[in-house]
């Protein structure tokens, strides 16, 4: 009598854990969700069913995983479209957990509140670049005013040479006519011992 190997799989089991995971991926649940089950069914580990699938079953059945996506993306807008809240559910979610009508209202506060936050920030942007632009002309005027500054600075400082150079030149003459004047003059004693100005 020949044993089974029991991690040896049948084309039944193989089957079965393919019509699963494609169950759950046109449903929106996940595949660790489907491994479970399958595992469950089979008394098999979750971790032997994931491997199973990954290695070997998963590769037979690449069209038919393609179209069950395409199916859980349509059912997902037919949802949606009724306005019902099953379009709201994440098929990342391991538990399958569906949004209330609580979590719709605290997402639509965070959102109010990102607008409102938004908002300032923009209306400080706007301030921010209005001040920029009364910066930027201040600071043309205020070059436009020291290159003014700069040429009359230019124009004093030529003005104060010139009469620096003037009041030189003046000095010198009243040196020249002192010295010239002190040649033209003479001085005698008086008999009374007083010095006396004789012209030339």
């Amino acid at each position: 009598m020949t044993s089974v190997r029991q991690d040896a799989w049948t084309q039944d089991e193989d089957l079965l854990l393919a019509e699963t995971v494609l169950h759950y991926i046109r449903e929106g649940g996940t595949q660790l969700q489907a491994f479970e089950e399958v595992g469950r069914r089979l008394s098999r580990t979750a971790a032997a069913c994931g491997f199973r699938w990954n290695s070997y079953v998963r590769k037979q059945y690449k069209e038919a995983i393609e179209i069950a996506k395409k199916q859980r993306k349509e059912k997902k807008k037919e949802t949606v479209a009724r306005g019902g809240t099953e379009g709201l559910i994440s098929a990342a979610d391991a538990s399958q957990k569906r949004l209330t009508w609580s979590d719709v209202i605290a997402f639509l506060q965070t959102y109010e509140q990102a607008a409102v936050d938004y908002q300032r920030i923009v209306d400080e942007n706007r301030a921010l670049k209005k001040d920029m632009e009364q910066l930027q002309q201040m600071v043309t005027k205020l070059q436009a005013e020291k290159e003014v500054l700069q040429k009359k600075l230019a124009t004093i400082q030529e003005d104060y040479n010139s009469l620096i150079g003037i009041m030189e030149r003046a000095r010198k003459m009243v040196v020249l006519e002192e010295d010239e004047h002190a040649k033209k003059v003479k001085f005698q004693l008086e008999r009374n011992g007083h010095l006396e100005k004789i012209e030339k």
